[in-house]
């Protein structure tokens, strides 16, 4: 039994434990549209300061910036290719001159190639395991050597249900997503002792520039699978993100969060 001296401790504890990041850095890779983009502007409205990578949409992550400054947060863009190491290395860098520190990686870079496994191209492959998985290695690597020496940390891995259940002609993307899991896990063991947490979330189908794309009728069927009957929003992924990234995810590490309206249950 607790008593009134130790329940006042664990209140005390409750209201220190808050869902803000302020004075904290993060980098998120990916960041000028979709979930990234939301992610970016959720972490800067909770008080980080926010680097936004891209690859080639230089207007679109200048605009994210833009925006974030304009509600009065902090943002700088960087351009960077994940799947190459100097790259990677070079945006981490660039954190933490800017910035003087860096607390949060968000691995979301990630792109698609598909094509049934028997006409898939080498060259497709490759490309999804560069970005997807060995863009989130390279970016880790970097980012652990500087929170190891912070004592401090949050690396979150954005995966997808994909990863976790397959699907037809995405041979190398659910490859990749799948490899996050177990590199999430592999990590978090490594770091934890540094109080470094590493996570995942598995986003189902959200509402993006490349499910806009898709015909009616296969939204109309997506749809039905999911047990909420609708496609999830950006917003709701990026909500997850800065919990987990914050204090109040101080004693979560190396799970998988799933977020799919339950398609996958």
């Amino acid at each position: 039994m607790s008593g009134p001296g130790q329940e006042s401790c664990l209140l005390r504890g409750r209201e220190s434990a808050k869902m803000n990041l302020n004075d904290r850095i993060a980098v998120v890779t990916g960041a000028s549209r979709g979930i990234g983009r939301a992610v970016a502007e959720a972490l800067a409205r909770a008080g980080a300061g926010v680097v936004i990578n891209y690859t080639s949409r230089a207007d679109d992550a200048v605009a994210v910036a833009a925006g974030i400054k304009a509600s009065g947060g902090r943002a700088e863009v960087f351009q960077a290719d994940v799947s190459r190491p100097d790259q990677a290395a070079a945006l981490v860098d660039f954190a933490v001159s800017t910035f003087g520190r860096l607390d949060i990686l968000v691995n979301n870079a990630g792109i698609t190639r598909d094509g049934l496994l028997l006409r898939m191209k080498d060259e497709d492959w490759d490309a999804v395991i560069g970005v997807n998985l060995k863009g989130a290695f390279n970016c880790a690597r970097a980012a652990a050597r500087i929170m190891m020496k912070a004592r401090w940390g949050r690396i979150i891995n954005i995966s997808s249900v994909v990863g976790l259940v397959g699907n037809a002609g995405q041979a190398n993307y659910a490859a990749a997503k799948a490899g996050l899991v177990g590199f999430t896990k592999a990590v978090a063991r490594e770091l934890g002792s540094r109080n470094i947490t590493v996570n995942a979330v598995a986003p189902g189908y959200i509402r993006t520039e490349m499910t806009a794309s898709l015909p009616e009728a296969v939204k109309k069927q997506l749809q039905e699978r999911i047990v909420l009957g609708r496609l999830g929003e950006p917003e709701e992924v990026a909500n997850l993100v800065v919990f987990l990234a914050s204090d109040l995810a101080g004693y979560i590490t190396g799970q998988v969060f799933v977020i799919d309206g339950g398609m996958a249950l």
